[in-house]
């Protein structure tokens, strides 16, 4: 609970523990967002790591000169790009293994799905996916399980990543120091955490009510 507490308060008061780690450490601080952007991205393991808070705060946190925001932008940016880009390549050499016939959880039909839905909505997956947390770090994934098109992917991957990073850093950078969003800062962060989720819940939403409508005409007689 102890160590829970302290993670809780680091996000709570996120602007305040990167200043203070920024102020300590120095430049070293560009290696550790650098890391954290990497992991949050190419690890399935990983997407409880911050994401578009980081970038927002760490951008507000450039607009006061304490950090170089243009230096920022070039090194997340990348760490986004080659956090995929590691994502696509472990689900492409150890993701598709773990499909077989005997499998409970990971049947061949799950591939041959996945397959499928990358080469309609590839392209679109894996840019949105860049604004949902867990589903971002999960995307490239199965990207690499699906064997969609490498040259697609980086593609897409690079576009993605440099309009996350981007719309969050320098969104950071021009509002995160305005007195109402200032001084609320713990909400803002909530605020932006909730309107990352908000897509996936909707689609939530819209799957139950679908699948709801098909029991009902199912059940009901003609």
């Amino acid at each position: 609970m102890y160590y829970f507490n302290l993670f809780l308060d680091f996000f709570l008061h996120l602007d305040k523990n990167l200043q203070q780690v920024i102020l300590t450490y120095g430049t070293a601080t560009y290696l550790l967002l650098f890391i954290i952007i990497f992991m949050e991205t190419g690890f399935v393991v990983t997407p409880f790591l911050p994401g578009d808070s980081l970038l927002f705060v760490a951008g507000a946190l450039a607009s006061q000169g304490i950090i170089n925001a243009g230096f920022l932008f070039i090194i997340l940016t990348l760490a986004a790009i080659m956090g995929d880009t590691v994502n696509y390549w472990i689900g492409s050499m150890v993701g598709k293994k773990v499909f077989h016939e005997k499998s409970r959880f990971f049947k061949k039909e799950y591939l041959m799905k996945t397959e499928k839905f990358y080469e309609k909505y590839g392209g679109k997956t894996i840019i949105l996916a860049r604004f949902m947390p867990i589903i971002r770090t999960f995307a490239p994934f199965v990207a690499g399980i699906g064997k969609m098109n490498y040259k697609w992917f980086i593609t897409y991957n690079i576009t993605g990543g440099i309009l996350w990073v981007g719309l969050f850093l320098f969104g950071g950078y021009f509002f995160g120091n305005i007195p109402l969003i200032k001084n609320n800062f713990e909400v803002s962060i909530f605020v932006i955490i909730f309107v990352s989720i908000l897509p996936g819940i909707i689609e939530y939403i819209k799957h139950k009510r679908h699948k709801k409508g098909d029991l009902e005409e199912a059940i009901l007689p003609p």
